[in-house]
């Protein structure tokens, strides 16, 4: 009977989490500039994301950062307004923050633009790399 109700829980668990996770996909948006290899991740319904490797800040927005780093600069705020995405952004460390736009011009293309404060830098090949003002990401394609 044990083995029952054990296999009962873990199939339960699995198939309750699927459905969460599958519910919450419809609001998220992932995309990815492949010049500077940067990820861009976003929820627009909640704060639902948890920044890998920062567990312990809880569900946020979402982050922007490096595919193979974890340094990231992560997401506080977002307010819609149509097509543009306002953002309230931080680094890891909490040392600097900006405000940037996302407008989504099509279907798979979102133009990142930052407006004021301070300048996103990334590591890249062990130096500080900055990253341009506007940035063209495009969404990731899923894998089957």
């Amino acid at each position: 009977m044990k083995k029952y109700t054990t296999l009962f829980l873990c199939l339960w668990c699995i198939l309750t989490s699927y459905a969460q996770d599958k519910q919450a996909s419809g609001n998220r948006i992932d995309l990815y500039n492949e010049e500077y290899d940067v990820q861009l991740k976003l929820s627009l319904s909640d704060e639902g994301i948890i920044v890998p490797g920062h567990e312990p800040y809880g569900p946020l927005p979402g982050y922007l950062g490096k595919t193979k780093h974890n340094f990231y600069w992560i997401i506080l705020s977002v307010e819609a307004e149509g097509e543009i995405k306002h953002l309230q952004i931080v680094n890891d460390y909490g040392s600097e923050d900006l405000t940037a736009t996302l407008f989504q011009s099509n279907d798979s293309t979102f133009l990142f633009t930052q407006r004021k404060g301070s300048t996103i830098k990334l590591p890249h090949q062990g130096k500080w790399q900055k990253l341009p003002k506007s940035l063209l990401f495009k969404t990731r394609k899923k894998k089957n």
